[in-house]
């Protein structure tokens, strides 16, 4: 193989691919990319980890040999990002060895034959539809924070996409806060099978989308597989296994019958909180919010760093009561909250709280609540 591709093309693309790649492999050739020259002047390089697989293709100055080979994936990226800017990079291999030249420099890197590298097998996947990269991205960005970090639930460490009363949703939870984003069902996705797509596949693919906000993407999945179609032909296509479970029923906590409006700006109401959590400890990272009508007095008493307390103004005309939160979880909320007023609908110290912008937002949150 022997081709020569310009610098900031390939940085690009392994900047995109060899994050997939996991930094410590019991199985060597998992370190590496796959880069196969084709004789019409195209390279595509592929990248996996057995569960998330990402090929990108990319044009080239020339390819003199086509041929196949595999590479140390961050070895590669380290070497690109180094090199002069506006360089042309050779990439050219022989006797298990690949050479890359660029300006005056030269690397002989070790490779392995492309035979033994693993490629997801997709199969068939029958459901197809295409959503604008910008729809998706607010997608991701609205519910990840929920998804859970328990191992021993694997089931909730993803994002829980499906369709139902004819709409498209996106569901997170950690058991302690609930995130869920609804959009019109897109053409093509009637009959969907209920898919949890990986917690690591949901960061690839948001970092991927940052750089095609702009076009559609496409969505291809069956029960047990889904692939994310960047930017056409030519673009990065993203396959990854998903998790195989049974998502929680999470529409029976969305409370129905939450009675106490309070309304706030959810600028100043984060500062609050983020303020008079910071004497907060791992033991207490509660804060507490005494609700009267038209303020939110927020506390937290710490045995060993005192206590602080905050008055917000609000809009509130229910009774007064008191309830405690986690301090962190309440600012991931609203940190998605992106209006000028954010809604608590609350019924009491020990119910879950339900969160949103108002009710035309596609966002909606759940937070339970916490003993202070």
């Amino acid at each position: 193989m022997k081709a020569t591709i310009e610098r900031a093309k390939l940085l690009r693309c392994l900047s995109h691919v060899q994050s997939v790649v996991e930094r410590r492999n019991t199985i060597p050739i998992l370190s590496n990319v796959l880069i196969e020259a084709s004789a019409d002047g195209r390279v595509r390089i592929m990248a996996t980890d057995l569960d998330l697989q990402v090929v990108e293709n990319l044009e080239t100055v020339s390819v003199e040999a086509p041929g196949a080979i595999t590479v140390s994936a961050h070895l590669l990226f380290d070497i690109a990002r180094k090199l002069p800017d506006g360089s042309q990079v050779s990439l050219e291999t022989a006797d298990n060895r690949m050479t890359v030249k660029a300006g005056r420099s030269r690397f002989q890197l070790p490779t392995l034959p492309r035979d033994d590298f693993p490629v997801i097998v997709e199969g068939d996947l029958p459901t197809s539809f295409e959503l604008p990269a910008r729809t998706l991205a607010e997608m991701i960005d609205r519910t990840r924070f929920a998804i859970s970090t328990e191992e021993t639930r694997y089931y909730l460490n993803g994002i829980f996409l499906h369709v139902t009363d004819g709409d498209l949703k996106a569901a997170a939870t950690d058991g302690h806060r609930l995130a869920r984003f609804t959009l019109a069902k897109p053409e093509g996705a009637e009959g969907m099978p209920d898919v949890i797509v990986p917690r690591k596949a949901v960061g690839e693919l948001r970092k991927l989308l940052e750089e095609a906000l702009d076009g559609n993407v496409e969505i291809d999945l069956s029960a047990s597989k889904i692939r994310f179609t960047l930017g056409g032909e030519g673009g990065v296509v993203l396959t990854s296994k998903l998790i195989d479970g049974t998502f929680p029923d999470y529409s029976r906590v969305i409370p129905t019958g939450n009675d106490k409006l309070l309304r706030l700006d959810p600028k100043s109401f984060y500062e609050g909180v983020d303020r008079v959590a910071t004497i907060a400890t791992e033991k207490t990272r509660a804060v507490k919010m005494g609700l009267e009508p038209d303020k939110v007095t927020l506390s937290v008493t710490s045995p060993d760093n005192g206590t602080a307390a905050e008055e917000v103004p609000a809009d509130y005309a229910s009774d007064s009561f008191e309830i405690g939160f986690n301090a962190n979880y309440l600012k991931d909320i609203l940190g998605q909250i992106d209006g000028d007023t954010v809604e608590l609908h609350l019924a009491d110290p020990g119910a879950p709280t339900l969160i949103r912008q108002d009710e035309k937002s596609p966002a909606l949150y759940v937070l339970m609540p916490m003993r202070v």
